[in-house]
């Protein structure tokens, strides 16, 4: 296997959660571990790390991430709401601070009118302290060009980005603005 990873993004993410004393978990669909093994990268990982979980079928989204069997009938994989329960159910089947779901069209098949080839969708959720109402879930909807691999890789870079924009907002003196430029 290649260990020939960009850690810029995946340091950024390292000195942010350890900064703040938080952890994480992803989900990924689209991703297929990508992101766990960007993370994983970097020495250390398991001060703020907890784990990844491939969820690809629609059973294991369902298994282990309590996604609703209604999220997918209505919305299909591919889409906000499941992106939504997925992000929140990561971070709360491995009770940690930070979560992170994947879902997309990777290519070079699988598109629609709709979702077309390179659609993803990232969601971000936040367990912010007992009783604070400060918990949430973002997602974002992107479309990257280029092959599957491309897909995958900007997919990766674009979800640590996106988790370092919410750490920032949560713990402003947590991330380095200079570091992420």
């Amino acid at each position: 296997m290649n260990d020939d990873i960009d850690r810029t993004l995946p340091m950024d993410v390292a000195d942010a959660l350890r900064e703040t004393g938080e952890t994480l978990a992803v989900a990924e669909s689209c991703t297929g571990g990508l992101i766990g093994a960007a993370i994983t990268a970097v020495p250390g990982a398991s001060d703020y790390f907890d784990s990844g979980l491939t969820t690809y079928a629609y059973d294991a989204k369902r298994r282990h991430l309590g996604v609703s069997r209604e999220a997918l009938d209505e919305h299909g994989a591919v889409s906000e709401p499941v992106a939504r329960e997925m992000a929140r159910g990561v971070r709360d089947v491995t009770d940690v601070t930070w979560g992170i779901a994947t879902t997309g069209v990777a290519g070079p098949t699988g598109g629609t009118e709709d979702e077309p080839v390179g659609t993803v969708y990232i969601a971000i959720s936040y367990a912010g302290p007992w009783g604070s109402d400060a918990s949430f879930a973002t997602v974002s909807r992107y479309q990257f060009d280029g092959d599957r691999a491309d897909v995958r890789a900007k997919t990766v870079d674009q979800a640590l980005l996106d988790l370092l924009a919410a750490v920032e907002r949560q713990h402003p003196e947590a991330v380095d603005p200079e570091s992420t430029d």
